[in-house]
């Protein structure tokens, strides 16, 4: 297949790719503003990130079923669509300082996200022609996915920078949703705009079925004795995922809370720092594509689970009386175990890959089935947050973090013993 052809769409598809983490990341510092906007707990803050994240629940096999049915062309149409209206409401929840609208708006741009998700990345693949050019199309998306993570706590926490320099003196800065307008335009306008390329690219597309019904069927593959769940790696490798999930996100976004609520750092500070976390995501990504041909999926979990784990421990454990001096930049004294926080991220980034590579190993036509499971299964990226909010609510920030240590012990589990396939007998040609 002739890339060149197809420049339009692989163009679009990487703008999508770094809109949809742009917007997933966006849900961190938010979460501290609707904290102080509406006086709410740290768990009812992170209802955002859940609704965002839940979405992926209702929308992963749904969205399978659009792109066998619709093709690339007519998804990606409909997620953009979606997105503008869940950035839409997000936006108007800012106007009417509507918390309930805010979750909405989370949700419905969730749908978005999962529906991009399940477009972008086989799309690429099937552009590359799939085998070596078509993973190294999505691992470049990939590596803008984590740019754009880095970019979003960053820029919305300038712009809760202004709102505590406008504060008058002696008041406390008062933060609303309506803060991240010009963010919300923006992305409106991306959307927009990936409307018009996608609707006037060319566009390979995927065999097309002829009915929801058939479609359905295959996805789920009523007609056979087994199914994807009939092996026990895999059962045991979706809990995993889910996990996962909710270990990334989970690390920025009680970060954010941590310093901005807890140890008093202004938001704009705050959000670089987890824009490093981000980053760090970044480079640890750059450098597991180049170690993944070396190492196997199970040694590569189990080391960075393992390195993970032991940094969590010298977060819950470092007292918070020891700081780094930044003072020459104005930033006032951070923590010593925020930087072991967002150390972590070279150490996540790469388990999403190992976790997948080993769920679905020997799966055979069981699969795409699997592949949409997974999707569901990203809903741990709401939930888990959620539950550490919960959480820090009762014990404070740093003492949460032991949950992320029991979640990162079962992916050590996974990685030494778990992943083995004892399901061999299992036909699955």
């Amino acid at each position: 297949m002739k890339i060149r052809k197809y420049l339009p769409a692989i163009g679009i598809s990487y703008l999508l790719f770094f809109v949809l983490a742009f917007v997933t990341g966006l849900y961190s510092p938010l979460g501290v503003i609707v904290k102080f906007q509406f006086g709410i707990s740290m768990g009812a803050a992170q209802l955002g990130t859940l609704a965002n994240f839940l979405a992926y629940a209702f929308m992963g096999i749904p969205a399978g079923i659009m792109l066998k049915r619709y093709g690339y062309k007519m998804s990606g149409l409909t997620a953009s669509a979606v997105g503008i209206i869940g950035i839409g409401l997000l936006l108007l929840s800012g106007q009417l300082e509507s918390l309930w609208l805010y979750y909405l708006g989370a949700f419905v741009s969730g749908l978005s996200m999962c529906m991009l998700n399940a477009v972008i990345n086989p799309l690429l693949n099937n552009i590359g022609g799939g085998g070596n050019k078509g993973n190294q199309l999505i691992q470049l998306g990939g590596s803008l996915n984590s740019l754009a993570a880095t970019f979003g706590p960053f820029i919305l926490g300038l712009l809760m920078g202004r709102t505590v320099r406008n504060a008058p003196a002696g008041e406390h800065p008062h933060f609303m949703i309506s803060d991240a307008n010009p963010v919300f335009f923006i992305i409106i306008g991306i959307f927009a705009v990936a409307i018009l390329v996608i609707l006037f690219s060319n566009i390979p597309e995927p065999e097309h079925i002829s009915s929801n019904k058939k479609a359905l069927d295959e996805l789920l593959l009523r007609n056979n004795a087994h199914s994807c769940f009939s092996f026990r790696h895999f059962v045991l490798g979706a809990v995993a995922i889910f996990l996962y999930t909710g270990i990334e996100v989970s690390i920025a976004n009680t970060t954010n809370v941590y310093l901005t609520h807890e140890v008093g750092v202004k938001p704009h500070i705050a959000g670089l720092i987890v824009s490093i976390y981000w980053f760090m995501m970044f480079v640890g990504r750059l450098a597991g594509g180049y170690l993944g041909s070396r190492f196997s999926s199970s040694d590569m979990l189990s080391f960075t689970s393992m390195a993970a784990m032991i940094l969590l421990l010298i977060v819950i454990f470092t007292p918070e009386k020891i700081t780094l001096e930044v003072g020459r930049y104005s930033l006032g004294n951070i923590p010593v175990n925020v930087m072991f926080i967002v150390l972590t991220g070279l150490f996540t980034s790469v388990m999403w890959g190992a976790i997948f590579n080993m769920a679905v190993e020997g799966l055979g036509k069981y699969t795409p089935m699997a592949s949409g499971v997974f999707m569901m299964m990203v809903c741990g990226g709401g939930i888990i947050p959620v539950l550490q909010a919960l959480f820090a609510d009762l014990v404070g920030c740093r003492a949460s973090f032991w949950l992320l240590f029991v979640c990162l012990a079962y992916l050590l589990f996974y990685a030494s013993s778990g992943y083995k396939n004892v399901n061999r007998n299992i036909p699955v040609d």
